[in-house]
């Protein structure tokens, strides 16, 4: 029995000088997570791409192509409405071509020019979209360095001009990529697709006189294939090419168009958003819409104005309110009072602009409606006063 006894009592004792050395090497929580195979990356793969030489890395994500249906400057007719397009990681050039620091851009050269000499560097022309997301960065952005325009940070609002590369240490993207806007324009690989049947191509980037309208990321323009100018260059893409386009149907006949048969509840949708200087002028009348036109100024864009007066007592008070109808949401654009009068509107050869007129106290007057970039302005009242006859001069008395 004392035999049997000592037996388990050895083997309890060997089992526990076991189970004591197995938890001595049984690894931490430190060791286990130092020893472990690193975990596959939760990042896109195209962030760890390898440096390239005098290229940034543009990881893929979403571009929103374009600009916002309610977004100024816009040019409905050569812009995505903001539609998001979502594209492969690429690399571009720092620079322009020659894509040196302190170099002068190369210019005169064609689009395919410009793609032989990419390819004899293992390149090749970057797409518009491409090199607008190089523009824009991950937070796309209107411009290269935000949302709010600012003609000394790229030195825009001029024609274009062939500076150094580099010279505008700010005028540079998130993603490290300089010089894109106030200096040359640049040749990109892709058709100009909105609605031409012509040999043309797009350029990006540039400059000239409205810097807020061509320092935009989405700003583009069409040149056929075989043109040179002192003023285009270009700059170079790798990596696999981005097959997305902006293809866009141009649509809507240009003019203003009278609606005979008004729908009252679509005019009031665009009363209830009347702008606070409409307000002003109408007082605490309540303003009756009785006219309707839709006003397409260029193609892909379609303005509705709402015409109308608040009677009053003794004088009533009109005008015109000029929107935009956006999915189901309609945003007021400018009012455009005619005084006493109501609202008459005549279009002019051009279908951006309307004459239209009105009359007060002092009398008739006519004013001009013109449509820009997305954006609605108002000209100054122009009146054609009669004439008055000549005072007539008083006879002095005959000195006696």
């Amino acid at each position: 029995m004392l035999r049997r006894e000592h037996t388990a009592r050895l083997l309890a004792a060997c089992a526990l000088t076991l189970l004591i050395a197995c938890e001595a090497e049984k690894p931490s929580t430190a060791q286990v997570a130092a020893s472990a195979p690193p975990a596959k990356s939760l990042r896109p793969p195209e962030l760890e791409a390898p440096p390239r030489r005098g290229m940034a890395w543009i990881p893929g994500g979403a571009l929103v192509a374009g600009s916002p249906v309610n977004s100024f400057p816009r040019v409905a007719d050569q812009e995505m409405a903001g539609l998001q397009v979502i594209l492969q990681g690429f690399y571009i050039d720092v620079f322009a071509y020659p894509n040196e620091e302190g170099a002068i851009p190369l210019t005169n050269v064609t689009q395919a020019e410009a793609q032989t000499l990419c390819e004899q560097r293992d390149k090749r022309l970057c797409s518009e979209l491409e090199w607008e997301r190089a523009c824009k960065g991950p937070d796309n952005r209107t411009y290269e360095y935000g949302d709010q325009y600012r003609a000394d940070v790229c030195g825009t609002g001029s024609p274009p001009t062939l500076s150094p590369s580099g010279l505008r240490v700010g005028c540079k993207s998130d993603y490290g990529v300089y010089d894109l806007h106030g200096g040359v324009w640049e040749w990109t690989s892709s058709p100009w697709g909105r609605g031409s049947n012509r040999d043309l191509w797009t350029i990006r980037g540039g400059d000239g006189v409205q810097g807020r309208l061509l320092g935009r990321c989405a700003n583009a323009r069409p040149r056929p294939s075989d043109h040179k100018s002192g003023t285009i260059g270009f700059r170079c893409c790798a990596g696999p090419r981005n097959e997305a386009e902006v293809v866009l149907d141009v649509v809507g006949k240009k003019g203003l168009e009278a609606k005979d048969r008004p729908d009252r509840e679509f005019m009031q949708r665009l009363v209830e958003v009347m702008p606070p200087e409409a307000e002003r002028d109408l007082g605490k009348q309540k303003f009756v819409p009785d006219r309707l036109w839709f006003w397409r100024p260029i193609g892909n864009e379609e303005l509705v104005v709402v015409g109308g007066c608040a009677r009053a007592p003794k004088l009533q008070s009109c005008g015109v309110i000029v929107g935009r109808q956006s999915l189901d949401s309609m945003k007021a654009l400018a009012w455009v009072s005619t005084g006493h009068w109501f609202p008459s509107l005549h279009p002019e050869t051009d279908p951006k602009d309307l004459w239209i007129l009105g009359g007060d106290e002092v009398g008739r007057y006519k004013r001009l409606i013109a449509y820009a970039w997305g954006e609605v302005r108002l000209g100054e009242k122009e009146r054609r006063l009669p004439k008055l006859p000549p005072k007539k001069k008083k006879k002095s008395k005959a000195k006696r």
